[in-house]
């Protein structure tokens, strides 16, 4: 077992990418703090994962004393903190002329201060474990979309800290920072978002080759293969790497020229991670 015995936070993982990653390092040997603001997926979850193997804790992370108290209900519960996945986020579609000062903040707040004040809270016990960090981005963090402005940013924040947390704390307290940027994943809530905007219920079966090479797109699952590498011993002494995990290369990329395929295009534009 790649985990064995360590005790992980995982935020925002009562559902999507962070359930499956709560899954997984449970099947890894770990131990998890479950967390999230949706109580009954989140108790369906723990009651699945075993009382001995998880525990949940509800709350809005940008709660005053929010971090402090999640940190607390894994050392109680379990003893000791090996890693904090930060995975909670706030995701709306917003542009320069959408978006105003409120959701900004807000989206700063929930994507990047709050994953910040976690790290900050979890340090003390971290540092005695030489555990490790690891923060869920998403490929728009390198400029994102035109209608994903503040998401975006907030993202390109939260990287900027990873980067800089990754140096300064694997010197200073022994504790590894990484981040994996998520491209299009097929989580619950992408598949309501869809069915949501009108869509067929196999959408995600007939996809433009141009967003998936490979016929499909991610799933939760293979996120969370990715997230126990850096979670576990085997990735050794890396610090302040940031990890792309899409199907193609999210930079630099060469879309079809015709209208009729961009427009198609347009028209089934994902909300990412």
């Amino acid at each position: 077992m790649r985990l064995h015995n360590k005790v992980i936070i995982i935020t925002g993982s009562c559902t999507g990418i962070g359930k499956a990653i709560a899954e997984r390092c449970v099947a890894e040997g770990a131990k998890v703090i479950v967390h999230g603001l949706e109580p009954q997926p989140g108790e369906v979850l723990v009651a699945k994962l075993g009382k001995a193997k998880a525990r949940l804790h509800i709350e809005d992370l940008t709660a005053n004393g929010a971090p402090q108290r999640l940190v607390e209900v894994a050392v109680t519960a379990f003893g000791k903190l090996n890693a904090v996945v930060n995975n909670a986020a706030l995701i709306a579609t917003s542009n320069i002329n959408s978006t105003d000062s409120h959701l900004f903040r807000r989206m700063l707040e929930v994507n990047t201060i709050a994953p910040f004040a976690l790290i900050k809270a979890a340090l003390p016990y971290l540092s005695r474990t030489r555990g490790c960090v690891l923060n869920i981005g998403s490929v728009n963090a390198w400029s994102g979309e035109p209608d994903m402005l503040a998401y975006s940013v907030s993202k390109g924040a939260l990287m900027t800290l990873t980067r800089n947390l990754g140096d300064t704390l694997h010197r200073e307290n022994g504790v590894r920072v990484n981040q994996i940027n998520p491209g299009w994943v097929l989580t619950e809530k992408e598949l309501q978002n869809k069915q949501e905007q009108g869509f067929e219920e196999d959408w995600y079966a007939t996809l433009p080759p141009a967003y998936a090479p490979a016929g499909r797109i991610l799933r939760p699952a293979e996120i969370a293969a990715a997230a126990v590498y850096w979670l576990a011993d085997e990735s050794g002494p890396v610090s302040g790497q940031v990890v792309d995990l899409e199907q193609y290369p999210f930079m630099g990329r060469n879309l079809p020229k015709d209208s009729a395929t961009l427009l198609h295009l347009l028209a089934t534009r994902p909300v990412p991670h």
